[in-house]
C-alpha cells in the first residue's frame, strides 16, 4: 500500500492545474509545467488534487506514489521554484555566468563552457577568501537535478584533499593519505 500516494496535495492560491485523461498540467507564476499520468487516476476537490490507483495491480501500486510526487513537485515548482547550490572547492577555481553561459575553470588546461536551458537561471557568488557558489534555481525539478549534476560531474570531490564540485552542506568523506 502506498502511503505517499494516499496523502492529497494542497494547491495554493494562483496556481492552475488542467486534468487530462493521459495528462496533468499545472501552470503558476513561475511557468507551466506538464506530466503524463498513466495507472492513476487524479479528482480535484476544491483545493485538493487526489490520486486514485486504477486497480490493485503490483504496477499500479508501484506508480500510484511516484505519479502524486511528481505532481506535488510540479505544484511547489510553479508556485515558488526549485534551487540548488554548489560550491567550487580547491585553489584556482572559478565561476563565471553571463545570460544563459556558464564558464568554468577547474584546473583544467581549459575552461568548460555550458550552454544553460533557458528554464534555468543561474547566479555565480565570488566572494575574496570564500570558495565560489553557484546558484541554480528553476521551476522544474528535474531540470535543477540534471544541471547541477552535470556540473558537479566535471570534476567531482576527491577524498584525499576535498577538490571539486561539491554540493553546498554535503559532507565529504575523507581518508588518510599515506603514512610514511
Amino acid at each position: 500500500m502506498s502511503r505517499v500516494g494516499n496523502n492529497p496535495i494542497t494547491v495554493p492560491e494562483g496556481v492552475n492545474v488542467e486534468i487530462h485523461a493521459d495528462s496533468v498540467k499545472v501552470s503558476g507564476k513561475l511557468g507551466t509545467l506538464s506530466q503524463n499520468i498513466d495507472s492513476v487516476s487524479v479528482l480535484k476537490e476544491e483545493n485538493q488534487l487526489i490520486i486514485k490507483r486504477n486497480s490493485e495491480s503490483k504496477e499500479h501500486k508501484a506508480k500510484h506514489g511516484l505519479y502524486r510526487s511528481l505532481i506535488s513537485n510540479m505544484i511547489i515548482g510553479v508556485s515558488q521554484g526549485w534551487k540548488k547550490s554548489l560550491e567550487l572547492v580547491g585553489v584556482g577555481y572559478r565561476a563565471q555566468s553571463s545570460g544563459q553561459k556558464l564558464d568554468l575553470s577547474l584546473g583544467f588546461s581549459h575552461n568548460i563552457v555550458m550552454m544553460l536551458p533557458d528554464e534555468i537561471k543561474i547566479e555565480t557568488i565570488n566572494e575574496k577568501g570564500k570558495n565560489p557558489i553557484i546558484n541554480i534555481t528553476s521551476y522544474d525539478k528535474q531540470l535543477v537535478g540534471m544541471v547541477a549534476a552535470k556540473i558537479r560531474s566535471y570534476r567531482k570531490p576527491e577524498p584525499y584533499k576535498g577538490k571539486g564540485v561539491k554540493f553546498v552542506g554535503e559532507e565529504i568523506r575523507r581518508k588518510a593519505g599515506k603514512s610514511a
